[in-house]
C-alpha cells in the first residue's frame, strides 16, 4: 500500500472542543454579611433626635410656662373630704380641715421663729367680669387656735407662705385647704374656667403650680374682665 493510501486509512481523529474557562468570581471577604454605609446609620440617629426634640418642644408649648416650676402628686386633692365643688362665695372650710392637712402635707405651725421660708403671692378670681373675695383666714382655725404654712390674713388675696422646712407648696394645696374644687378647667362650681400667671394664658392644671414670691394668679371664669392682672402691689414688706 502506497504512502497516500495508508494516510486516507488511517481514522482521522476529531480534536475535542475547548474547555469553558469560568470568569472568576470577587471573593466577599467581609465578615457577618452585608455591610451599610455608616452614612445610613448617622441619618438614622439625626432623624431620632429630631423627632425626640419636636415632642419635648410640644410638651413644653402644652405646659403654657415653666415645667420647672411645676409639682405633681398621687393625691386627689379634689376627693379630700370637705371640698366644695359649688359656686361662690366659698368660706374658709374647717369642719374636715384637721382631716386634709395629713394627705395635704401640711402641718400647723409652732409660731414664727426658725421659719426658713417666708413670702407671699396674690389671687384673684373673676366670674363675668365681676371679682370673687379669697377671704380671711384660709388655713387659720380660729376655734382650734392653729395656722398652717398656707394662709391668708385677710380678703385682698394675699397668700401668705411660712415654712420651718424647706418644701415646695403648690396652688393645689391651698385650694385644698382653702375647701374649693379645682382643676385644669374648674373652679368651685364653675366649669369653662381658664387662668393666667403675670398676665400670660396658662394651659397646664393649676393645681401643679408651685407657689413663687410676688406671682399674680388670675382665675377667670365667663366673660373675662376688661384687664387680666399681670402684678399685684404689695404691701411693703410683703
Amino acid at each position: 500500500m502506497g504512502t497516500l493510501a495508508r494516510a486516507v486509512a488511517k481514522k482521522v481523529r476529531t480534536p475535542a472542543p475547548p474547555r469553558r474557562v469560568q470568569t472568576p468570581q470577587r471573593r466577599d471577604t467581609r465578615r457577618g454579611g452585608p455591610q451599610r454605609s455608616p452614612w445610613l446609620y448617622a441619618g438614622v440617629a439625626a432623624l431620632v433626635a429630631a423627632v425626640i426634640a419636636a415632642a419635648i418642644g410640644i410638651v413644653v408649648a402644652r405646659g403654657g410656662g415653666d415645667s420647672t416650676n411645676t409639682k405633681t402628686t398621687e393625691t386627689d386633692y379634689n376627693a379630700l373630704p370637705g371640698i366644695r365643688k359649688t359656686k361662690a362665695p366659698w368660706p374658709p372650710e374647717y369642719r374636715y380641715l384637721a382631716d386634709r392637712l395629713a394627705p395635704l402635707g401640711l402641718t400647723t405651725l409652732g409660731g414664727h421663729n426658725g421659719l426658713v421660708l417666708h413670702f407671699h403671692t396674690h389671687a384673684d378670681i373673676f366670674v363675668d367680669g365681676k371679682k370673687v373675695k379669697v377671704p380671711a383666714l384660709i388655713g387659720i382655725n380660729p376655734g382650734a387656735g392653729y395656722l398652717t404654712e398656707l394662709h391668708t390674713h385677710d380678703d385682698r388675696g394675699v397668700i401668705h407662705i411660712e415654712a420651718q422646712k424647706k418644701n415646695d407648696f403648690t396652688v393645689g394645696q391651698f385650694f385644698a385647704e382653702w375647701g374649693v374644687y379645682l382643676d385644669a378647667h374648674s373652679i368651685g362650681g364653675y366649669s369653662g374656667m381658664t387662668w393666667y400667671l403675670n398676665g400670660k394664658k396658662q394651659t397646664i392644671n393649676p393645681q401643679t403650680l408651685v407657689f413663687k414670691p410676688h406671682q399674680e394668679l388670675a382665675f377667670v371664669v365667663g366673660t373675662p374682665p376688661a384687664n387680666i392682672p399681670s402684678s399685684y402691689k404689695f404691701s411693703p414688706g410683703e
